[in-house]
């Protein structure tokens, strides 16, 4: 039988069945008129929090103090949900008394998916400014802590329905103030399946997932809608998408596309084997920021892990330290050859850039071995690279010739390559990228880019020969009044 035009509470009832039944989810009810619904319900925190040894005056005093920064009214939704994430992520900081100690009071539990209690409720009736309510679809809740929204719509309804009504609600004069805590923001039905995007992220920038390998996966038996929803709130991927998936950029919320998230997993399991490799994803599919999301796992999974980033044009390097800044993430940016070889033996920068030629001269007639004998030169008697050093090579199919990869590995032997392109690899590059950098860890290629919407197609093979024909008689002509100019013969 169609589900064409069926009422949404349909959908609404399957996708709750899905949740409770395969996600292991708990089912909260039916919370329409339910009184005093937050965004932070303090008995299923207050639980968790027990449950997790802490005692009662320290539970009490941190959902108090929590629960503050989740009503204030004084910061904008991007500010207030920032700090709540960071809250989430690195816990709070408390002491019951004065005189007493800090101690970190940690609301999730990252590492052990099942340790924490996830829960689903349904049409959850929020009290908005001077009586302007609003009910979600559903509320997905960790120990109590709303972190996602989802609408659902008929599937005669379009999908843009659901996200604009989740952009209504984020404004001001409704619930915004519900959405301190929300970190994933859903809308969907089953014939478009589902977006999702994050607080303010604006209709045209909502994000289609898709899954790798799932050629025999029993998923590919339900509807697109579920699969989804399956895929990306699984308990254990729920969490790691907020956690290690999620960055503030200079006033814009970003998460992560399928295409990064993939990226770096798959980088994640080189890295573990010790084995570097090219990552090649395609321009505009947001390869800088696929570099910050590998470098914070790296610092934060990698002993004593330093990365030093390689570009080899002024406005890349430039672009390299302007986004690290942009997400918080402290960056140091060479000035010099001499200031480089002094940043990498010394251990205060855990994060360093750098233009490749500052390695090496970029007069092709002076040899690698006369580079490296000079170099060596001028190292310090006791140079040694400081930790454990991972280097991230931009457009590397571009700059990483064998010589200049050779006098990087003479100065940095023990680091792991990772080389970074967005750009189509001719196939004599591609043998001597391999070569150098490895096999391929991931690729995002321009075909797959243009069918998610990441990337804009070229134009078509007429209009491109138009262009041609344009510039061409641009140059005639160019050509014409210069002789002219000169008085030379056209």
């Amino acid at each position: 039988m169609s589900d064409i035009g069926q009422p949404e509470m349909v959908t609404q009832v399957k996708v709750v069945k899905l949740f409770v039944d395969t996600l292991g989810y708990n089912y909260l009810g039916d919370w329409r008129d339910r009184e005093n619904n937050s965004n932070v319900e303090e008995k299923y925190l207050k639980e968790y929090l027990a449950k997790q040894g802490y005692d009662s005056e320290l539970i009490e005093k941190a959902i108090n103090e929590f629960a503050k920064k989740v009503t204030g009214q004084a910061k904008s939704l991007y500010d207030k949900n920032k700090e709540i994430y960071n809250l989430l992520r690195y816990g709070l900081k408390i002491k019951t008394s004065v005189g007493e100690i800090y101690q970190t009071i940690y609301f999730i539990d990252w590492k052990n998916p099942e340790n924490n209690h996830f829960a689903i409720a349904s049409e959850v009736t929020i009290k908005g400014i001077d009586g302007a309510d609003k009910r979600p679809d559903l509320i997905l809740y960790v120990n109590g802590i709303a972190l996602a929204i989802i609408e659902l719509k008929r599937s005669t309804v379009s999908v843009v329905e659901g996200i604009r009504q989740n952009l209504d609600n984020q404004n001001k004069k409704f619930i915004q103030h519900f959405f301190s805590t929300i970190q994933f923001v859903l809308a969907g039905n089953e014939t478009e399946s589902l977006r999702y995007g994050t607080i303010e992220t604006k209709e045209k920038y909502f994000l289609t997932w898709k899954e790798e390998n799932t050629e025999n996966d029993e998923n590919k038996q339900s509807n697109q809608l579920e699969s989804q929803l399956r895929q990306l709130c699984d308990k254990k991927r729920f969490l790691e998408l907020i956690h290690d998936f999620i960055v503030f950029d200079s006033g814009t919320k970003k998460i992560c596309r399928h295409n990064q998230y993939f990226g770096v997993k798959h980088a994640q399991n080189f890295i573990k084997e010790k084995k570097g490799g090219i990552i090649w994803h395609t321009q505009g599919s947001g390869k800088s920021i696929t570099m910050v999301w590998l470098a914070k796992w790296i610092r934060e999974n990698q002993n004593i892990s330093r990365i030093l980033i390689i570009t080899d044009r002024t406005e890349l390097d430039e672009q390299i330290e302007r986004i690290f800044n942009g997400v918080d993430e402290e960056i140091y940016r060479t000035q010099s050859g001499h200031d480089l070889i002094t940043q990498l033996n010394d251990s205060r920068h855990s994060i360093i850039c750098s233009l490749i030629h500052k390695f090496g001269s970029k007069d092709e007639d002076v040899s690698i071995d006369e580079f490296i004998e000079d170099m060596n030169k001028s190292l310090p008697n006791d140079f040694i690279p400081k930790g454990n050093l991972f280097v991230f090579v931009d457009e590397c199919h571009r700059t990483q010739s064998g010589k200049l990869h050779q006098a990087m590995k003479s100065i940095l032997p023990e680091a792991l390559f990772i080389g970074f392109t967005g750009t189509p690899i001719l196939a004599k590059d591609k043998v001597k990228s391999t070569q150098i950098f490895g096999s391929y860890i991931h690729t995002y290629k321009f075909d797959e880019a243009i069918k998610d919407g990441a990337s804009k197609p070229v134009n078509n093979l007429s209009t491109t020969i138009n262009n041609f024909i344009l510039l061409g008689s641009l140059i005639n002509l160019f050509c014409i009044s210069i002789s002219k100019l000169l008085r030379l013969p056209v």
